[in-house]
């Protein structure tokens, strides 16, 4: 019996919730399915609840609801009230104004709403009219006419109304729709026989199988019945490391043999037990150079799914590459990480992963703390950590027949490569190659006489699976493990089994590595070790800049810019010095997403994010009167925050008002006119934080026409009221000049907005890219700035104090200008 009046009272239950959801205007299909997903009908419920309109209301109103209820940025639930206030008052009205409010909330997440940035951006109280309309579809229909003729009243109606949508967000669909079909009829006359019938699609040619499969192995999993606002998460993509027992891709032989790479039940609980069950990422940078802003992606990618999960990631430096490699670039990543606010994976006897003591033991000291306890710290490691291992299993590779010694040159192994050809070692016996090999670690073999290659498929259709080279002879001292290694791993060697012996389970990279997927899996079922789920994403490309290391490296050695970290560049470094947060930064990279489009990233986007940072962290500062006294010195209040409070003294600072002030040359004019709300002889204008002050008289330059000196008489009283502001900057006291300092103005480095692609990528450096103003005058409260000290200084943009400010000068460098150029309506939601 209590098991039946369980049912009967979970019955009761369903019907009384489906009531509900029925009196909101949702279908009875759509309420059924909302009732079968228990977070859908929770949230919506609670949206009912907020709105408080549990007696019911109108269908538009009800499906507005329930996209709220499966959408709404979980990052911003406190201002939901709100929004729902806007929907039940039928102010916003259509998805797209609601969509729109969807990505203003994300970006304010728990930050104060305003109201009027808020109704700006969803369009709220604008009214598109009939008119409007008429020649926005006229408009649409004049650039489609070749195609509506042609397939008359066949084609997609639907993609005219979305090409109106996109002119007109805010216009009524329905008067859309009657205004579309009113003209094409014009158009058109009466529906013909023909129109009826259907167009003749051209089939799609069906692709092989392994185009299929690799196209399914490209994309994560995702659970198509989850429709909760969790999945605005970018990282919610991502499988789980129990579900990474699935094939991972088909490996395709030129013999017609296919592989199919999967970790068996038994190497995945090895893995889970090793990890229990967390996820594990690592951030892989090659020590060659500065991280610039594509590694911020990297970073945000490879540490931001560790933190969102509770796992881990590892800093692991992909050192295999000792020529171009510096203990410069190594100490530089490590830091620049630590600013970038990311924590490199640690691991202790007193953490929940105690477990990793197996792993690690053979690899890393453990020091005693004093206690009965060892903890082990492991903030990063090093592919070279494991060349002992990469050693090991090179010569299981060579013993189970997947790899050989060749002696074929550089040269020649292109020219046989791109021929497809095999080279004529390639099938040399197995013990040959064991004593070669060991020849070369010895250093008996000279360099580029020999090298270990994978025997792979060398008329295979992936260029990546032409025997790749997995060890070469170098006699250069490594900045890490020192002199005793001669033979080096490469990079397709090294990389996919440093990620099995770390057992990551989620190998994140850029798409040009998405080639590189089958000789990464190939490498680790010939060996028989776990492995990791690999995902590719798009590079981080920036307009009017280069982010290739060699570029970059040119521009520095070559003296084109000021070092690694001028503000030119797109470094972390230079961004830094610049005046960019760590916050900014990954906002912007949060923003793009971590989606498989390749694109280019206007610059202004970037700007967007540093301004609005600076927006809300930057300190404000302010870079002759005839009846004010030559010996008064008034000390007046300026804001340093716009939204101090009244009484807090770190809310403003003092500025000293003198009888000499200066102003900005283009905030005077001879002549006055409507549209000018500068000075002018006459005029009355306000300084700001001060008194209105009144153009009286104008000294100019001896036989010339150049001002030198305007008087002006101050209105102590405040009874005058000006038209415009100024910003100005006092003498301290009577004959003193104000304080002076550098400025430095940056632009964009190169002119065009891709210079990679051009031939001559140097000719297209911009010579207005960074201008030098070295006598600019500010206020007194700005000679203690420190060094990264970050400034509004209004009306001109954020700046930030340099690192060449000395007890003499301080310098500052322009971070952004005030007012961005990018379009608000394309800022992506981060």
């Amino acid at each position: 019996m209590p098991v039946e009046e369980d049912s009967n009272a979970k019955a009761k239950k369903d019907g009384e919730v489906l009531e509900q959801f029925l009196k909101i205007g949702l279908d009875e299909r759509t309420a059924q399915n909302v009732l079968a997903n228990s977070k859908v009908t929770v949230n919506l419920l609670e949206v009912i609840r907020e709105a408080e309109i549990q007696e019911g209301c109108g269908k538009a109103t009800g499906n507005l609801l329930y996209t709220v209820s499966t959408k709404y940025p979980t990052n911003a639930l406190e201002h939901r009230p709100r929004l729902l206030k806007y929907v039940i008052s039928n102010k916003i009205k259509s998805n797209p104004q609601l969509e729109a409010a969807f990505g203003y909330l994300s970006v304010v997440g728990s930050d104060k709403f305003d109201a009027d940035i808020f109704e700006d951006k969803c369009g709220i109280g604008i009214d598109i009219s009939p008119d409007v309309i008429k020649v926005t579809v006229e408009r649409v229909l004049q650039n489609n006419m070749e195609l509506i003729l042609a397939q008359r009243y066949r084609m997609n109606v639907g993609g005219l109304l979305g090409q109106v949508r996109e002119l007109q967000p805010w216009a009524d669909g329905k008067i859309v729709k009657e205004e579309m079909d009113t003209q094409l009829k014009k158009i058109l006359g009466e529906r013909l026989p023909e129109d009826e019938e259907k167009l003749v699609k051209k089939k799609k040619e069906k692709k092989p199988k392994a185009e299929e499969t690799k196209a399914a192995a490209d994309t994560p999993k995702m659970d198509s019945d989850k429709i909760t606002p969790e999945d605005s998460n970018p990282f919610a993509i991502f499988p789980k490391p129990q579900e990474n027992i699935t094939v991972h891709t088909e490996i395709f032989f030129s013999d017609g043999s296919i592989w199919r790479p999967r970790n068996s039940r038994e190497k995945l609980q090895k893995h889970l037990y090793a990890t229990g069950g967390k996820v594990f990422t690592r951030f892989p940078p090659e020590p060659n150079g500065y991280l610039h802003v594509g590694h911020a992606k990297a970073m945000f990618v490879d540490f931001g799914l560790a933190q969102e999960t509770g796992g881990y990631c590892y800093l692991r430096y992909d050192d295999t590459n000792p020529d171009a490699e510096k203990l410069e670039y190594i100490e530089h990543i490590q830091e620049i990480i630590g600013w970038m606010g990311w924590k490199p994976f640690k691991v202790g006897f007193d953490d929940a992963s105690l477990f990793l003591y197996h792993t690690f033991f053979s690899n890393n000291v453990f020091e005693c703390n004093g206690s009965d306890s060892f903890v082990l710290e492991m903030q990063i490691t090093f592919s070279s950590d494991y060349f002992q291992e990469l050693y090991d299993l090179a010569v299981q590779l060579i013993k189970r027949g997947h790899a050989y010694v060749d002696h074929q040159t550089s040269d020649e192994i292109k020219e046989y490569r791109e021929k497809k050809l095999d080279s004529p070692w390639r099938d040399r016996p197995v013990a040959e190659s064991l004593k070669l090999f060991d020849d070369m670690r010895r250093g008996m073999i000279e360099e580029g006489k020999a090298t270990l290659r994978m025997k792979q498929d060398m008329k295979n259709d992936n260029f990546n699976m032409y025997d790749l080279i997995a060890y070469r002879i170098k006699f250069t001292t490594h900045p890490h493990a020192g002199d005793k290694w001669c033979i080096y791993p490469s990079y397709d060697y090294t990389h996919c089994i440093v990620d099995s012996l770390e057992n990551i389970t989620h190998s994140l990279c850029t798409l040009e590595f998405e080639s590189r997927r089958a000789s990464y899996y190939w490498l680790l079922e010939a060996l028989d070790m776990y492995l990791p789920y690999v995902w590719e994403y798009s590079r981080l490309n920036v307009s009017n800049t280069v982010l290739s290391k060699r570029k970059l490296n040119r521009l520095v050695t070559e003296n084109w810019v000021d070092g690694w970290d001028d503000p030119r560049l797109m470094t972390l470094a230079a961004l830094r010095r610049r005046g960019a947060s760590p916050e900014a930064l990954n906002a912007f990279c949060r923003g793009v997403g971590i989606t498989r489009s390749d694109n280019i990233i206007r610059m202004d986007l970037l700007e967007h994010f540093i301004r609005d940072d600076l927006n809300k962290n930057a300190r404000r500062s302010m870079v002759i009167i005839t009846n004010f006294k030559d010996s008064v010195v008034e000390e007046l209040e300026a804001k340093s925050w716009p939204e101090g409070k009244d009484g807090d003294p770190s809310s403003t600072y003092k500025v000293p008002l003198t009888r000499v002030v200066y102003i900005e040359k283009s905030d005077f004019r001879l002549v006055n006119s409507k549209e000018f709300y500068g000075l002018s002889p006459g005029k009355s204008v306000l300084l700001r934080y001060a008194y209105p002050i009144k153009c009286i008289d104008v000294i100019f330059k001896e036989n010339t026409q150049e001002v030198i000196e305007i008087h002006a008489e101050y209105d102590q009283a405040k009874t005058t009221k000006p038209k415009g502001v100024l910003h100005w900057v006092a003498e301290p006291s009577a004959g003193v000049d104000p304080l002076k300092i550098e400025v430095r103005l940056f632009d964009k480095l190169f002119l065009s907005e891709n210079p990679g692609e051009l031939d001559d990528w140097l000719a297209d450096l911009n010579p207005n890219s960074k201008v030098v103003i070295e006598d600019a005058l500010a206020v007194p409260a700005l000679k203690h700035a420190k060094i990264g000290d970050k400034f509004q200084f209004e009306r001109i943009g954020y700046f930030c104090v340099d690192r060449d400010t000395t007890a003499e000068k301080l310098v500052f460098n322009r971070t952004v200008t005030l007012r961005s150029s990018y379009p608000k309506d394309l800022v992506p939601q981060s």
